[in-house]
C-alpha cells in the first residue's frame, strides 16, 4: 500500500550529507526525497543522480554493487520541491541487476537513469594509465568546493587554465556507513561538480546545463578519504561540449571513470 509523503523539511545547504541524500519509500519501489532547500540555482545534478540510485540499490539483492549509471537530464529541477524516484526493475540475473529509475517534480520527469549491479567477483587487476601527477592534498590550503554539503576539497595546481578546477582533491567531511552502495553515491553526488570543457571557455562558448552522466564504477571507493577528480575536454560540437574524467583513491587506485555533455553555446548578449 502506498502512502502519503511526509511534508518537506527545508533546511540550509549547510545540512549533513546524508540527511539532504535520504530518502523514505512510498510503496513498493516508489521512494520520496523530503530534505529540500532554498537556492538561487537549479536543483544540483550530482544529488538528483546519487539519490536515483540510492533508490535503484534498495531494490536489489543484498551483496549488489553499482558498476555503472547513465542518466539524462531532462528538466532543471527545483531544490525547494521534493523529489519522488519510481524504479523499474529490469532484470535480476545470476550475478547482475539491471534498474531504471525516473525522477519526478510536480509530475514532470527532471531526470531518468539506467543502472546496473553486481555481485562482487574477483578477477584479473589491471590499471593501464597512472594517476595524474599533483600535489598531494595534506599540501594544499583547503578549497571551498560549491554547492556541495559536507564536503571538504583541495585544488592542485591545474593542467590547463579554466575558470574553475577540473582537478580537485574531495572527500566528505563525515565519516560514512560501511555500505559500498552510500559511497558510491557519494561519488555520483560530486562527480557532476565543476565541467570538464571549461578550458575551452572562450568568447565563442562556454559550458551550460548538463544534458547526460555516465559512471563506471570499477571498484569499491571509500569516499570519506581523499579521492582525486580529474576532468580532461575532448570536444565541443553541435553547441554541446564532451569531456571524460577519472577518480583516483590517495595511493593512485583508479576507481572510477566518467563521461558528460553538457550543452556549449555562445553567451546570451548583456542587455540594458
Amino acid at each position: 500500500m502506498k502512502r502519503s509523503p511526509t511534508a518537506p523539511v527545508h533546511v540550509p545547504l549547510s545540512v549533513d550529507l546524508l540527511e539532504l541524500l535520504s530518502l523514505e519509500p512510498l510503496g513498493r519501489d516508489v521512494f520520496h526525497a523530503p530534505t529540500v532547500f532554498d537556492d538561487d540555482f537549479a536543483l544540483y545534478g550530482g544529488q538528483v543522480a546519487a539519490q536515483a540510485l540510492l533508490a535503484a540499490g534498495a531494490t536489489v539483492p543484498d551483496g549488489r554493487a553499482p558498476h555503472s549509471m547513465h542518466g539524462y537530464f531532462l528538466r532543471g529541477g527545483d531544490p525547494a520541491v521534493p523529489t519522488e524516484f519510481r524504479v523499474d526493475r529490469d532484470r535480476d540475473g545470476g550475478s547482475f541487476s539491471a534498474r531504471r529509475v525516473v525522477a519526478t517534480q510536480r509530475g514532470e520527469v527532471v531526470f531518468s537513469m539506467g543502472c546496473s549491479f553486481q555481485v562482487g567477483r574477483e578477477g584479473p587487476e589491471h590499471q593501464v594509465a597512472s594517476m595524474p601527477v599533483t600535489q598531494r592534498p595534506e599540501e594544499l590550503r583547503a578549497y571551498a568546493i560549491p554547492r556541495l554539503a559536507s564536503m571538504e576539497g583541495r585544488a592542485p595546481v591545474q593542467p590547463r587554465p579554466a575558470p574553475w578546477p577540473t582537478r580537485i582533491w574531495a572527500r566528505c567531511a563525515r565519516d560514512l556507513p560501511d555500505r559500498p552502495l552510500v559511497h558510491a553515491a557519494v561519488l555520483t553526488y560530486l562527480s557532476d561538480i565543476s565541467a570538464g570543457t571549461a578550458p575551452l571557455t572562450d568568447e565563442h562558448g562556454r559550458p551550460g546545463p548538463s544534458l547526460d552522466h555516465s559512471i563506471w564504477f570499477h571498484r569499491p571507493v571509500q569516499m570519506d578519504e581523499w579521492v582525486l577528480m580529474d576532468l580532461t575536454p575532448v570536444v565541443t560540437a553541435g553547441g554541446r561540449g564532451w569531456y571524460s574524467g577519472t577518480i583516483h583513491t590517495a595511493e593512485g587506485v583508479l576507481v572510477a571513470d566518467l563521461a558528460q555533455e553538457s550543452l556549449f553555446r555562445r553567451p546570451a548578449p548583456k542587455t540594458t
